[in-house]
């Protein structure tokens, strides 16, 4: 497998859908939200692929609106992993290492659903990395395209009533900015086996690349992103044209 060449082929932002832990923890027999330790872990190493093949931008639907409704066991375990992932992040090697490589962390979402304590963490990691630079690593979570562009609506119309926005003059870039990204990903993976975007990023993805994995996310494998940006190289993006 050859790696992709440093050029303007190489997507600048990537979308990815972290899908499979629990079906990847059920195939080996254990509790099906084991997996998502292990998910953690294969971001980690994701991130620095992605650092490596010159990537700019990462975005990661990591929990959704709709995963509120998960057993509660579950859910309490991904919130302990999403808050030890966030404390790692405010350790100052790690911070001191995300201002060398000028990234900034983003969370983005109705973050208000969150554990405060989580909450209060995610605020202080943005806070604290907020004038890294150019790259970018965002944390989709609480997340729900639909949600996200309800939100944006909602601002937008309050800004109108208030006469800072006038009606006529609303247009794409205006709901652009109220949304929580504003960002757009150049291609989405998704692992796992499904072929659908799951309320991922339906205003920003409207002209992103698509790439479905058989594979299960823990599974993933730097050859399998390689092959990915190396399809995305070849495709011809018309945007319409």
């Amino acid at each position: 497998m050859t790696s992709p060449s440093m050029t303007e082929n190489v997507p600048r932002h990537i979308g990815i859908i972290l899908d499979g832990n629990r079906r990847f923890a059920k195939r080996l027999m254990l509790k099906p939200w084991k997996g998502h330790e292990w998910g953690a872990e294969k971001f980690r190493t994701f991130l620095e692929w992605c650092f490596d093949l010159g990537i700019d931008e990462i975005t990661a639907y990591v929990f959704s609106i709709q995963n509120f409704q998960r057993p509660k066991e579950e859910f309490d375990f991904l919130m302990n992993i999403f808050k030890q992932e966030a404390q790692r992040l405010l350790t100052p090697e790690k911070l001191d290492e995300l201002k060398k490589r000028e990234t900034t962390i983003h969370y983005i979402g109705r973050l208000w659903m969150l554990p405060s304590d989580l909450q209060e963490l995610a605020h202080k990691i943005m806070d604290l990395t907020k004038n890294n630079g150019k790259r970018a690593i965002n944390f989709a979570m609480a997340y729900g395209g639909r949600e996200e562009i309800l939100d944006a609506v909602r601002r937008i119309a309050e800004e109108s009533k208030e006469g800072t926005i006038e009606p006529s003059k609303i247009d794409e870039k205006i709901i652009s900015e109220h949304l929580w990204l504003e960002s757009a990903p150049d291609m989405i993976i998704r692992t796992g086996g499904e072929k659908r975007t799951s309320n991922f990023l339906p205003w920003q993805g409207t002209y992103s690349e698509l790439f479905f994995l058989e594979k299960y996310w823990p599974e993933i494998e730097k050859e399998d992103l390689v092959a990915c940006i190396n399809e995305f190289s070849e495709r011809e993006r018309r945007f319409g044209k």
